[in-house]
């Protein structure tokens, strides 16, 4: 995504789409035709090349079944359009009215794909998609909403992040098998034979098969747990860790560490250690746009839930370090931003944005001003988090309205959006019903009602958040690039991304180059989404050589 990501269109833009075992290339104006190339998909990595002086838009049906063929031949695009993520974005946008027709509904089954799903370039699932005519019918819905700008900056910004998710899954993330090993054998003992425990679970269970008095205790296995707390007088409906942490007996510390260690073995254990890292790199399967806010999700590997006990195997390689960059209580600030909310934004300009709120006298502590906002972000209206609101709304109106109004937009059912135009899902659940028929609270109110309010009061900054992010990775991929030479492995890149953190892997030599890159690009961002307001994105940035040192 550069500067003219929106409204300007390259001189030259080119339509990628299958023909048989041929690979045609439209070159386009707007949407019209007006040259076009044949080749092979062993001479496409060639083809684009050529053609990145340009500086042209690829338009695919897909990143992920395009993009990591020219990664292994060593082609870097810079800008793409990805038609099934534009898509999703366009038919869920009330901003935007894309056309409902059985071809619309064929794209709508199209589905996001990884390395382990096979053959990307020749998927029967794109066989007869018509990509050309997708690429005519959002840009024509686009062209005919009153919110284009804004929503194009959104395509652009999705399209790009697919760019950087196919190239960190190519790059890889450093990854110290010793180091993980030793972790496991500290935290588990030695590997068990297939079908048996670690040393130390197999500890842990026996002294809580004596604690809880069930001699024949599983805690793996809910069906067994469930009786065997009950039968110790625990009165449970069910064996979620913060269930069990309310309960007041000898061995439920025991039980919840057991359930800690166990879940490092299912989770991150041997079998993953010799499934995800290859060497000396982790490369796990990231879905841009996965969740319905426009955050990712992981398909494979877990990469956005490492735990914090396997850091210390993230390792740079010798002469490279991370720089890492975590941006400071996101989503308040950027919620300071959609609802132009000056006070807010003046909290956070010396820093903790919380300390800020003290500081106005708008709430008496940190500790306060975080539960408030919490509260207000994630629908906690009752009791100490209400309170905290109800003092938090005399000094942040805007704010504080801003959540409000999309609260209660939920609970009627209506849609919302982001600030770049991304709709929330439709409500499902007893809103089928008729209004007379839905089960309801105490209090008169229906609950999924409440419910949905809770979701579109989260959405609309959470989703914000994300489109936030990914102006900053888009910033950032780019501004990478200019730094060093060769391909993206041999240059300063992205290995992580976890909603509002980044880890770049850098040689040592550019790490103050890449920090400045970092922050501007951050600073950029919030421009590209929030104009002159003056709301700060401040980052913590870490240099170091392994994860796990970063503050």
């Amino acid at each position: 995504m550069t500067d003219s990501a929106v409204g300007a269109s390259r001189v030259r833009r080119l339509l990628l789409r299958r023909d048989g075992g041929q690979v045609e290339v439209l070159e386009l104006d707007g949407t019209e035709v007006v040259g076009t190339l044949t080749t092979t998909r062993e001479g496409l990595p060639a083809l684009v090349r050529a053609h990145e002086v340009d500086r042209p838009r690829w338009t695919w049906d897909d990143t992920a079944r395009w993009y990591p063929d020219l990664l292994r031949a060593g082609v870097r695009v810079e800008r793409c359009a990805d038609l099934r993520l534009q898509h999703d974005v366009l038919r869920r946008s009330p901003a935007v009215a894309l056309p409902e027709d059985d071809e619309a509904a064929r794209w709508d089954g199209l589905h996001p794909v990884t390395a382990t799903d096979g053959a990307l370039f020749d998927g029967q699932e794109v066989d007869g998609l018509d990509a050309l005519a997708e690429h005519t019918r959002q840009q024509q819905a686009l062209t005919a909403s009153e919110h284009r700008a804004r929503l194009g900056l959104l395509l652009a910004a999705e399209s790009s992040g697919a760019l950087v998710a196919a190239e960190m899954t190519h790059a890889g993330l450093p990854w110290r098998r010793d180091v993980h090993l030793d972790v496991l054998a500290q935290l588990l003992g030695a590997r068990p034979s297939p079908g048996g425990r670690p040393a130390v679970l197999e500890r842990l269970l026996q002294q809580l098969r004596v604690d809880l008095n069930s001699p024949a205790l599983n805690p793996d296995s809910p069906t067994s747990l469930l009786p065997a707390l009950r039968a110790a007088g625990l009165r449970v409906e069910d064996t979620r860790s913060e269930t069990l942490e309310r309960l007041d007996h000898p061995g439920v510390p025991l039980l919840l560490e057991y359930k800690k260690r166990a879940r490092l073995l299912s989770t991150n254990g041997w079998q993953w250690l010799d499934s995800w890292v290859e060497d000396g790199r982790f490369r796990p399967e990231y879905v841009p746009g996965g969740v319905v806010t426009g955050r990712w999700s992981s398909r494979g590997g877990g990469a956005l839930t490492i735990p914090a006990p396997l850091r210390p195997a993230v390792v740079a390689d010798d002469g490279w370090s991370f720089v890492v960059a975590d941006a400071a209580q996101l989503e308040p600030r950027v919620l300071a931003g959609l609802s132009h909310d000056l006070a807010m934004a003046d909290a956070g300009r010396a820093g903790d944005l919380y300390e800020g709120m003290v500081r106005t006298g708008a709430v008496a502590t940190r500790s306060e001003a975080k539960l408030g906002m919490l509260g207000a972000m994630y629908g906690g209206t009752r009791g100490e988090s209400g309170r905290m609101i109800t003092r938090m709304s005399r000094s942040y109106p805007a704010a504080i309205g801003c959540v409000e109004r999309a609260a209660r937009a939920g609970e009627r059912g209506d849609v919302v959006t982001t600030l770049l135009g991304r709709g929330s899902p439709v409500p499902t659940g007893s809103w089928t019903l008729d209004a007379e028929d839905r089960p309801r609270d105490v209090d008169g109110e229906t609950r999924d009602s409440r419910a949905w309010g809770r979701f579109t009061r989260n959405f609309v900054v959470q989703g914000t958040a994300a489109e936030w992010a990914l102006a900053w990775l888009a910033r950032l991929r780019n501004r990478l690039w200019q730094l060093g030479d060769g391909r993206i492995t041999e240059r300063p890149h992205l290995v992580l991304f976890l909603h509002d953190e980044v880890v770049v892997h850098c040689p040592d030599h550019l790490l103050a180059d890449v920090e400045v890159a970092v922050r501007e690009a951050a600073d950029e961002a919030g421009h590209l989404l929030f104009g002159t307001f003056p709301v700060d994105f401040p980052l913590e940035v870490s240099v170091v050589r392994s994860w796990a040192e970063a503050r």
